[in-house]
């Protein structure tokens, strides 16, 4: 049989550790189940940043490099627009060596100016193509090193000799 002061005495209880009536004054298991689960993705979620997070050696390193290619095994034009960017021109585009702003971050991080774009002729093509190369230095004709883009800048390769 109930009793209505057990009843009252239960609510009154309840109210103030802020259960409902009739449950314990310990937290319930489902609460604690997803309190829980929270924490263990919040760990999961930060390990996972700073498992890939660039290391402060690597801080200049650009996400848009693929492998290296050797010069020879460029195309005749993008060989020939790196003995044109070595010489100083006389380019083919009045772009050709205009300030690449590296938007994308794509290339190592440097100073606005340091990159320039030259234009790999495509032939066939009516227009500039999709094809550059992108050399970053103090001295144009000496940069310090030269990147190649097929798919106009979605993807880089550093160029070796």
């Amino acid at each position: 049989m109930i009793n209505e002061k057990d009843v009252g005495k239960n609510v009154d209880a309840a109210t103030e550790v802020g259960t409902h009536a009739g449950a314990t004054a310990m937290p319930s298991l489902r609460r604690q189940t997803r309190s829980g689960a929270m924490w263990a993705l919040v760990l999961a979620a930060t390990m996972s940043v700073a498992a890939f997070a660039p290391s402060a050696s690597h801080a200049k390193d650009a996400a848009g490099l693929g492998a290296d290619v050797p010069l020879a095994s460029l195309s005749p034009e993008a060989r020939r627009t790196e003995q044109l960017i070595h010489s100083g021109g006389p380019f083919p585009y009045a772009k050709d060596g205009v300030v690449f702003g590296n938007y994308e971050k794509r290339l190592p991080r440097e100073r606005r100016g340091y990159y320039h774009e030259y234009t790999v002729p495509t032939p066939g093509a009516r227009n500039r193509g999709a094809r550059r190369i992108i050399c970053g230095g103090n001295v144009p004709t000496e940069p310090d090193a030269c990147f190649y883009t097929e798919d106009h800048y979605n993807s880089f390769h550093r160029i070796v000799k």
